[in-house]
């Protein structure tokens, strides 16, 4: 696996994204476009101490690549964005 740092670019502060953490205990970063899923999960377990319960990943039309991190429901997603500054 690659640095955790490399993988995991920036968290996304939008609307949608602040939606899916109260919803659904989801945070959304963009990443490394040639991570996997499982680099992406490595990765968020390591830089913030958390369990990962699923990845999905997309391909945006900027060519950017976003993925949505649920976090098991013994952490909580808005903890880590406080860490993140984005909430």
């Amino acid at each position: 696996m690659k640095d955790p740092r490399s993988i995991i670019k920036a968290a996304v502060s939008s609307e949608k994204a602040i939606t899916y953490m109260e919803k659904f205990n989801t945070i959304t970063f963009i990443v490394d476009i040639k991570a996997t899923k499982k680099d992406v999960e490595k990765a968020v377990e390591e830089l913030f101490g958390v369990k990962v319960a699923r990845v999905r990943t997309l391909v945006t039309p900027k060519g950017e690549k976003k993925a949505y991190v649920r976090l098991t429901e013994e952490y909580k997603a808005s903890d880590v964005a406080t860490k993140l500054g984005i909430v």
